[in-house]
């Protein structure tokens, strides 16, 4: 455990190094630290041990708690474990394969876990091929890009290219970047290609129907399974037309959508609640309150994330180092989220 004196003499905070702020997923530097980040949650000191710390300890130590609370920890859904216990099956089933290989395609509405889910697949994937071989530590199992916004074949290219630190210049045309990210790829045996944003694809549009190409071309070249993400997929065009229908043949699809009030709700709050470091928090509050945050938020948990965050760095900030239902009234979510709520507030 990280302490606040522990904190203070190493001039960085728990779980925060100096450059962590600028990870990005979508590089592979990004992505490694992500992998190799292990949550560390700070201890909470006992009230006589916090009176005691001097003015620099005590920021470190409310440093550590905030950047705590920030993150919290990821809480394994039965949404997450639905997406990695499928995505490992479909690995093992491309594994041999010569052609014709399977995918999935994660699709709901915002704030349902998408990305996360995602990206914890990823990380599941990751560890997995380290240990399955320790001896090749230069691999590069999984690749993790976002479509850019009205996406072109040569733009998917690039995000992938960019992904590996390969160097593209203007000059370069696509057919050279797809031979180098393929390349590099079945050097570095990749087997997990996850593409987030999948939504900013359309086949109702000429660039989108040749950057779809260019994906089912690049999951021809390069022996890997490919993971798709984004916002209701099957409605946004990317199963349309005769394309549509070879993805659909060749995709399965696990829908997210927001969680009904029930054991599982119950659950995720409490697990929630049990990692807060809140000096004057009274522990089940917040799970005495699962019927209010339910309807505050419509399910969603993005939208619980963000307000039990923020209501836990409220707290800490203001020093009042607890959450009531006060100061969760107090707490702007989403626009979307806001609106339930004050729908749902009495008049």
């Amino acid at each position: 455990m990280v302490t606040a004196t522990t904190a203070a003499t190493t001039g960085s905070y728990a779980g925060l190094p100096d450059d962590d702020q600028h990870r990005q997923l979508t590089t592979l530097e990004g992505w490694r630290r992500y992998v190799d980040s292990v949550p560390v949650v700070p201890d909470l000191l006992d009230r006589q041990a916090w009176k005691r710390l001097d003015g620099d300890q005590q920021f470190a130590y409310d440093e550590a708690r905030l950047a705590h609370h920030a993150r919290l920890l990821v809480v394994a859904t039965s949404t997450i474990r639905k997406v990695i216990t499928e995505g490992r099956r479909l690995s093992y089933l491309n594994r041999y394969a010569v052609s014709g290989r399977c995918g999935l395609i994660v699709s709901g509405v915002a704030r349902t876990g998408k990305t996360t889910s995602l990206a914890q697949l990823g990380k599941t994937m990751e560890v997995i091929h380290r240990r399955r071989r320790p001896e090749s530590p230069q691999d590069i199992p999984v690749i993790y890009i976002t479509t850019p916004p009205a996406a072109t074949p040569r733009m998917m290219a690039v995000e992938l290219a960019r992904f590996l630190g390969l160097p593209v210049t203007t000059r370069a045309n696509i057919t050279d970047v797809i031979e180098a990210v393929c390349g590099v790829c079945l050097d570095a045996r990749t087997g997990l290609i996850c593409v987030d944003e999948i939504h900013n694809i359309s086949l109702t549009t000429r660039h989108g129907a040749e950057t779809s190409d260019t994906l089912k071309y690049f999951s021809e070249r390069i022996p890997a399974t490919f993971v798709y993400a984004g916002l209701n997929v099957e409605r946004e065009g990317l199963l349309s037309g005769t394309r549509g229908q070879q993805i659909a043949g060749r995709f399965s699809m696990i829908r997210t959508g927001a969680f009904p009030r029930g054991d599982e709700w119950t659950a995720l709050i409490a697990t929630l609640e049990n990692s807060l470091r809140l000096h004057a928090h009274t522990p089940g509050t917040l799970t005495g309150l699962d019927v209010y945050l339910h309807q505050g938020t419509n399910g969603m948990i993005g939208s619980l994330l963000r307000l039990i965050r923020s209501a836990a760095i409220q707290a800490v900030i203001e020093g009042s180092e607890r959450i009531t239902r006060a100061s969760l009234d107090d707490i702007e979510i989403d626009v979307a989220a806001e609106s339930a709520r004050t729908g749902n507030r009495p008049g």
